[in-house]
C-alpha cells in the first residue's frame, strides 16, 4: 500500500464502552477502539457480528445503548449534524430511488450535504468521475445494473468531499471485475481520507486496510495490523500433508483430536487426486507437530510430501473467531 503521510495519530473517531441491545439481545458489548486521521480501517467478523451496528452507531443513525461516540472531538448525540456534515455513509444496502435518474438523485443529495448552488453541476461531475458513472448519469435507477447502484452509492458518500467515508460491505452482491474497481476505489480515496469499512470478506480486508478489528459476538476480539494479526497466533504453524491410503473423514478425526491442532482441512484443489492420494491443511502449534507426525504413522498414512506454510489471514481470523478468543485480545497498534 502506498503510505499515507499525514499524520496518523491523531484520533478522528473514538469510540468508548459502545453497548447496544435490540430487546433483550446484545448486539454489541461495551467496545472501545479509536481511528486515526488518515487511516483505512477495516472491521472483520461473521454476519451478524455487529459490524453494520458499529456503523451505523459511529454514523449517528442508531442510538447505542450506552456508551460515546466522538468524531472530530464533537459528540455524535450532542452535535449530530455537526459531525454527519463530516462523514460520507454507504449503507451495506445502497439507496435506491426508482423513478430519479442517477443525475437527479446526486443533485439531491448535493443539495442535503449543503453544497453551494452555483458548485453543485461541478460537483456531481467530479464525484461521477471518480465512480465511472459517466455513462449512466441519464438512466433510471431500475435501468442500473448492482455494481452501478454500489457506484451511485459510493458517489452518495462522497459528495461533498466529506473528511471520514464508512463503507458498509461496499463489495456485497458484486461480480469478481467490480469488486476489484471498488477495492481500487477504496484503496486510492484512502490516500487522501480517513476510511472505515467492514466486509466478510478476508482477502478484500487484507488488501486493503492499514489496520484491522475483529468482532466476534458483539467484542472486539482483536485489533492490529494484518500482519501483527498473523503473527499473533501463539506460534500457530500450518502444515499441508499429501498422504496415500488415506480417507479424509479418519484423518480429520485422528489429527483434530490431538492437543495443540486447531484446525484439519481438506486441500480441494487436490483432494480428488488421480492418483488417489489426499492433501490436507493442519493448523497446529509447534509442540504438537510431532503428535501429528507419530499420529500418521500410527495410522499407517504415507507421507508423500509435506510442507510449512505461513499463516494466513484466514487461520488468523479463525484464531479470534472460531475459538472464541476475546478475553485474550490482541492489540498491536
Amino acid at each position: 500500500m502506498i503510505p499515507n503521510n499525514r499524520s496518523k495519530e491523531k484520533p478522528i473517531i473514538q469510540a468508548t464502552g459502545l453497548t447496544k441491545y435490540y430487546g433483550e439481545h446484545l448486539a454489541v458489548d461495551d467496545i472501545t477502539f479509536s481511528v486515526r486521521q488518515g487511516e483505512i480501517l477495516g472491521l472483520l467478523g461473521p454476519n451478524g457480528a455487529g459490524k453494520s451496528t458499529t456503523i451505523r452507531m459511529i454514523t449517528g443513525y442508531l442510538r447505542p445503548t450506552g456508551g460515546k461516540i466522538t468524531v472530530a472531538g464533537n459528540d455524535i448525540l450532542e452535535e449530530p449534524l455537526v459531525t454527519k456534515q463530516s462523514i460520507g455513509y454507504l449503507p451495506e444496502s445502497a439507496p435506491v430511488y426508482p423513478e430519479m435518474l442517477a443525475y437527479e438523485y446526486l443533485r439531491y443529495v448535493a443539495r442535503i450535504r449543503n453544497v453551494p448552488g452555483e458548485q453543485i453541476s461541478d460537483e456531481i461531475r467530479r464525484v461521477a468521475g471518480l465512480c465511472g458513472l459517466n455513462p449512466v448519469m441519464h438512466q433510471a435507477f431500475t435501468e442500473l445494473s448492482r455494481g452501478y447502484r454500489q457506484r451511485v452509492g459510493l458517489a452518495h458518500a462522497i459528495i461533498g468531499d466529506p473528511e471520514i467515508l464508512i463503507l458498509d460491505e461496499p463489495t456485497s452482491g458484486l461480480d469478481p471485475n467490480q469488486i476489484v474497481e471498488i477495492r481500487s476505489f477504496i484503496k486510492d480515496i484512502g490516500k487522501e481520507k480517513t476510511v472505515i469499512f467492514s466486509s466478510h470478506i478476508l482477502s478484500e480486508v487484507e488488501a486493503i486496510c492499514d489496520r484491522i478489528v475483529i468482532i466476534h459476538q458483539g467484542k472486539i476480539a482483536a485489533d492490529s495490523s494484518p500482519a501483527a494479526l498473523k503473527r499473533s497466533m501463539r506460534g500457530n504453524m500450518v502444515l499441508v500433508v499429501t498422504l496415500v491410503n488415506a480417507r479424509f473423514p479418519d484423518v480429520q478425526a485422528g489429527l483434530a483430536a490431538l492437543s495443540g491442532v486447531s484446525n484439519v482441512e481438506r486441500v480441494t484443489d487436490q483432494g480428488s487426486a488421480s492418483d488417489g492420494s489426499l492433501t490436507v491443511r493442519i493448523v497446529c502449534n509447534e509442540e504438537s507437530r510431532r503428535e501429528v507426525y507419530r499420529r500418521i504413522r500410527s495410522a499407517d498414512w504415507i507421507i508423500m510430501e509435506l510442507r510449512v506454510e505461513q499463516n494466513s489471514m484466514e487461520d488468523a481470523f479463525r484464531e479470534f473467531t472460531g475459538h472464541s478468543r476475546v478475553k485474550g485480545k490482541i492489540n498491536g497498534r
